[in-house]
């Protein structure tokens, strides 16, 4: 196919283009950004185009197939890695609420509410929150692994329970 005939047969489908991109990307600018990243695609690959194939057809599939890399080329972007050695910023909770007033506890608040579980509750939690896996604290306190964690389970919806009110 000539570099006119390509050209020409951009023009005519610009529109639609755009308002396909507009409805994968929900976002005018975005939408812009596309048709133009996938105008150059279709001319930088006029040579790949087969005549007897459908031009509008092949010029939505580039633009939805350079979407789908732009939104995992973000994702991949956004998605941090801890390099730490024994993995600290995972155990570091999200929306911790210390970020606000309301939501911060006082440490001895915290510690009277965990030193008021029973010793087999309060000693596997204990150790879950300083950083021990479920597996070193079974073999520790010589349970099974399953009752370690039904008991971290019910001593963090416990603590969870008594400081309720502080939210």
């Amino acid at each position: 196919m000539n570099s006119l005939k390509v050209s020409q047969d951009l023009l005519s489908v610009q529109n639609d283009l755009f308002r396909f991109a507009f409805r994968l990307t929900k976002n005018r600018d975005d939408a812009s950004d596309l048709l133009q990243e996938t105008s150059l695609k279709v001319l930088d690959n006029q040579d790949k185009f087969v005549e007897e194939t459908n031009f509008k057809a092949w010029a939505y599939t580039l633009m939805r197939n350079i979407f789908i890399n732009n939104y995992r080329k973000t994702v991949r972007e956004q998605t941090y890695v801890d390099q730490t050695e024994n993995l600290y910023h995972l155990n570091i909770p999200q929306n911790s609420g210390f970020d606000s007033p309301e939501g911060a506890y006082s440490i001895a608040e915290i510690t009277q509410a965990i030193n008021s579980f029973t010793k087999e509750y309060r000693q596997p939690f204990a150790m879950h929150v300083a950083g021990f896996k479920y597996e070193n604290i079974a073999d520790e306190m010589g349970l099974p692994l399953g009752t370690v964690k039904s008991r971290i389970f019910f001593a963090r919806k416990k603590l969870q329970q008594m400081l309720k009110d502080y939210k």
